[in-house]
Parts: structure tokens; C-alpha cells; sequence
């Protein structure tokens, strides 16, 4: 029997894959056919989704974009064998955009059934806890630390220094809390693991578990995402009834178990201790530090808290061993970014590659340039509070501490592509006004910088008072930066100065003054 893959991640979904795997299995009755269709993850080539592919035994053939109105025309060109079909990929592995990447964490996805234990096994999952469990909790620690991995939700934090720090901690209970409130613009790659991969989660939360002394754990997802938290909460079910999850993982005498958690939406949840107070039930305004969450998070008690891709990286660190990740990556960025391309971009989606590759390169050569056709003016790195990038520094390798000397941030992995039609004015004061819609409203800079903010890009976008109103606004995104609570306010300044900066003629003829020593 010939397997057919089609993807059942949202992107494919939203594409119309379900109605293709209709219509395929439809033809296939209709014509006697013998196929299985699989329902896989999506490799992140959106814009071939919906992609099918064909099991050959010199590998998976791709067909695609597929509509539902063209599965008629391949099954009478041939399919599933290999056809001469306009639609043809030929092997998928062998496309530019997949070919080049380097998948630690994302290997899996796209390959094999998401919620197939024996799938998942079969392509090296579980070798990571295993090893866990035979090096024992503090080597365990001490293997991540020596990874270098780092916070991919943005702060870039050392992941193993985190776990040590909770290892030591003293508490009655311990807590492991995933961050998949994936709320940054153009950013997809929690949803994609947890629709196609999502073990790989599980796994990765398990050996943090094992290695910090923690037996419950929580992922927190964003209510957006109903197929995400569907397949999450299968996965679970189904690790829990192989015997890892539940009282005694995997024979080894530790208990974990897992819950998801929806939010409600609110993007400064995705800051650790909003989180928190979301989980504890209350409304999610974010607390001040200290105490660390290491310290004093979840209950009160000691909390492990990282971010989706983070977590999803550990089993390839223990699997393979802590060098192999290290030996990848850029100056202190060790190992691979899921960078995420999104906007006006010809070719978007999911690359893992290691860190280094510049900027420029991710645009023009893997992204394609814009799906417009017209030149590439800026590009948002980090989210809608990340700063904007002119063509003038494309050369900006992909790296944490590339990107800060440029005033930017690598946040989520999120690229977000604009041609040259944009206005940058407006764009800098949608920035304060999705800090003004999504502050929590704790901390006075925020929740009234960002209303004062609005007001002052308004004035200058109807022209009042230029030179005075870019000083004012200047010295607003100071305080704001310099004052705010957490990031919400804080990173605010960032796609706003960033376009003062870079874009001055949008904000009238004024250039913006000099800063006030």
C-alpha cells in the first residue's frame, strides 16, 4: 500500500489540505486504489501547502500547492507514481529551501505522524530521556549547560544555568512551565512543533523535569491555536498511557505528568511572570523581580520556565550530545534558530539554520525577496516590538549580540518582510498602539507612555510641530525603555526609534535630533 502525507498543521489546513485528503481519498475508492494517508506536520514551505507526498523507496515525492480541484488531473497523469505533472516537486528532500536548513529540533516535522509514539521513536525520539536517565539529573544539567543553548523566546537567557539554578533551589514542590503563548507577528514555530511534533515537547519537558527535581508541568497555549492544543493534549494521552507520563517515567523512579493550559489572548501574558499569574488564576499582570522565578515562580514554589523551541531542543542535545549542538552556531549563539519568514515575502516559512547567516542572505536568497515584486524596504525582527532593519544592514549576521550592537532584537526568530510602499511612521505608531491595547497596565511608563505615544506620532504624521514632536518622542521612548516593568514597554522604543532612524524622510523633512547627553 502506497502512503500518501498530507499535513494537518493550521497553514495547511487554512490552505485547504483536509478537502485534498477528501477529495485523494475519494479517487482513490472511486478507482480502487490502495493508499494510506498520513496526516504529518508540515516541512514549513507555506507557500507549497498544501504539500503531498508521495512514499517511494528513493524517498518522498512532492506534489504542490495542491487544491482540492487538482486531484482528479494527478490521478489520471499516473499518481501516486511519479507523473509528468505541472504540480511535481520531484523528491522533497532535494528542494533548495528544505536542503540548505539544518534541523536539529525540527527534524521530525513534516516527516512522520504527529501522534505516532512508534513514529516518533522510530526517527530517534526517546534517546534523549533515555541518556537522561542513565548520566542522572545533575550531568543531565550540566550537559545542557555545556550545549550553550540559549532562550529562544527572546531573552536569550542560558537555558542550563537556568535549570542549575532551580536544581538548587529549595521548595516543596517544583514546577516545569512551558511558554507557548506564541503571540509575536509572523511568528509560527510553537505551533509547529505542537501540531507536528509534539512529543518532541513532551520529551523535552520530561528531561528538564527529570534533571531539575520537578513532577508537574504546564504548557500554556494560546486559545488561538485550537488544533495546536487538540494535538497536544492527544499526545499527552498518549505518552501518559506508554508509561511516560504518570507516576514512574519510562521505568526510571521519577513522576511527571503534564497539563495544558489555554490563555485568553493576552500578548503580555507571553512575559514569564504574566504567565504565571495567568496560571494561578488571576489576571495576568506581570510581577516584579525579584524573586526569580527560579527562585519563587509557579505557587510560589521553584519553576523551570522556558519557551516551546527551547524545550524542543533538549532532546537533540542529549540524544546527540552536547557538542554536537555546540559545535554549530555563531560567537555565543550556539546551535540552531527556527527563523520564522513572514509578510511580503515570496517563500514563507520555517527555516532552522545556525546561527551566522546574515540577514540579507535569509531575505533575498531563501526568502525570495518580496512576493510584490517590488524592492525590500525594512524588515521587523523579533515581533511587533522588534526593531526595523533597512537594506543597509542586511549584512547583520543572525546572532543575539549581532543584533543588540544594531539596536535589535532576535526575539521568537520572527522576520516580517515590508516592500518599498510601507510608511514607517505608521508603522513606528502602530507600535504604540499595540503596547497601549496590550499592556497590562501595572506600570505607569507603559500603560501611559505608550497613550502619549499615539498622540505625538499623530501630530507628526499630520505635520505639527515636527522638530519638537520627534524631540518629545524621543524622550517618551526613553523613559518608556528605561522605566517599564517588563519588555511590553520596554521593547516598545524599539520598532519606533528603529524607524526614526532608519527612515527619517517618512517622518517629514526634520531629521531626528541628537540624543541629550
Amino acid at each position: 500500500m502506497t502512503r500518501i502525507f498530507i499535513p494537518r498543521d493550521s497553514a495547511a489546513l487554512a490552505c485547504g489540505a483536509d478537502e485534498v485528503a477528501e477529495a485523494l481519498a475519494a479517487q482513490a475508492r472511486a478507482r480502487g486504489l490502495a493508499l494510506e494517508i498520513v496526516r504529518n506536520g508540515s516541512r514549513g514551505m507555506f507557500w507549497l501547502e498544501p504539500l503531498v507526498e508521495v512514499e517511494t523507496p528513493a524517498g518522498r515525492i512532492g506534489y504542490g500547492p495542491v487544491a482540492p480541484e487538482d486531484v482528479a488531473g494527478l490521478i489520471a497523469a499516473g499518481f501516486p507514481a511519479a507523473p509528468a505533472h505541472p504540480l511535481a516537486l520531484g523528491p522533497v528532500a532535494e528542494i533548495a529551501f528544505l536542503k540548505r536548513q539544518t534541523r536539529f529540533t525540527f527534524a521530525r516535522c513534516g516527516l512522520t505522524d504527529p501522534l505516532s509514539l512508534a513514529d516518533y521513536r522510530a526517527h530517534g525520539g526517546y534517546r534523549g530521556l533515555a541518556r537522561a536517565l542513565s548520566l542522572g539529573a545533575a550531568e543531565t544539567v550540566e550537559e545542557v549547560v555545556r550545549s550553550g543553548l540559549r532562550g529562544r523566546g527572546g531573552a536569550g537567557f542560558p537555558t542550563g544555568v537556568k535549570w542549575k539554578t532551580v536544581r538548587e533551589a529549595r521548595g516543596a514542590r517544583k514546577y516545569v512551565v512551558c511558554n507557548a503563548d506564541e503571540g509575536d507577528s509572523g511568528t509560527f514555530a510553537d505551533r509547529m512543533i505542537m501540531e507536528g511534533d509534539p512529543f518532541a515537547l513532551i520529551e523535552g519537558m520530561t528531561i528538564a523535569a527529570f534533571a531539575t527535581g520537578a513532577a508537574k508541568g504546564y504548557i500554556y497555549v494560546r486559545s488561538e491555536y485550537p488544533d495546536a492544543i487538540a494535538a497536544m493534549n492527544a499526545a499527552i494521552g498518549l505518552a501518559r498511557g506508554a508509561g511516560l507520563l504518570g507516576p514512574d517515567v519510562m521505568a526510571g523512579g521519577f513522576a511527571f505528568d503534564l497539563e495544558v493550559r489555554k490563555g485568553a489572548g493576552s500578548y503580555v501574558c507571553g512575559e514569564e511572570t504574566a504567565m504565571l499569574e495567568s496560571l494561578e488564576g488571576k489576571r495576568g499582570m506581570v510581577r516584579a523581580k525579584p524573586p526569580l522565578p527560579a527562585h519563587k515562580g509557579l505557587f510560589g514554589q521553584p519553576s523551570v520556565i522556558n519557551n516551546l523551541v527551547s524545550f524542543a531542543s533538549v532532546p537533540f542535545i542529549l540524544a546527540e550530545g552536547a557538542k554536537a549542538y555546540a559545535d554549530v552556531g555563531f560567537g555565543r549563539s550556539r546551535g540552531t534558530m527556527p527563523i520564522q519568514l513572514a509578510g511580503n515575502i515570496r517563500h514563507g516559512g520555517l527555516y532552522e539554520i545556525a546561527f551566522g547567516v546574515s540577514l540579507g542572505e535569509l531575505i533575498d536568497e531563501v526568502g525570495g525577496g518580496t512576493a510584490s515584486g517590488r524592492p525590500v524596504r525594512a524588515v521587523q525582527a523579533g515581533g511587533p516590538l522588534g526593531a526595523y532593519f533597512p537594506r543597509a544592514l542586511f549584512d547583520t549576521p543572525y546572532d543575539y549580540e549581532a543584533f543588540a550592537a544594531r539596536d535589535g532584537l532576535i526575539g521568537h526568530g520572527g522576520l516580517v518582510v515590508f516592500d518599498d510602499t510601507v510608511d514607517m511612521a505608521r508603522q513606528a505608531r502602530f507600535a504604540m498602539e499595540f503596547c497601549a491595547l496590550e499592556s497590562c497596565g501595572k506600570c505607569t511608563p507603559c500603560r501611559i507612555g505608550s497613550v502619549r505615544g499615539m498622540e505625538v506620532m499623530d501630530r507628526l504624521i499630520a505635520g505639527e510641530n515636527r522638530s519638537a514632536n520627534l524631540a518629545l518622542l524621543r524622550d517618551l521612548c526613553n523613559t518608556m525603555k528605561w522605566g517599564s516593568l517588563c519588555a511590553m514597554g520596554g521593547f516598545t522604543p524599539y520598532p519606533v526609534m528603529s524607524a526614526l532612524t532608519h527612515f527619517p524622510e517618512d517622518f517629514g523633512p526634520h531629521s531626528l535630533p541628537a540624543a541629550a547627553e
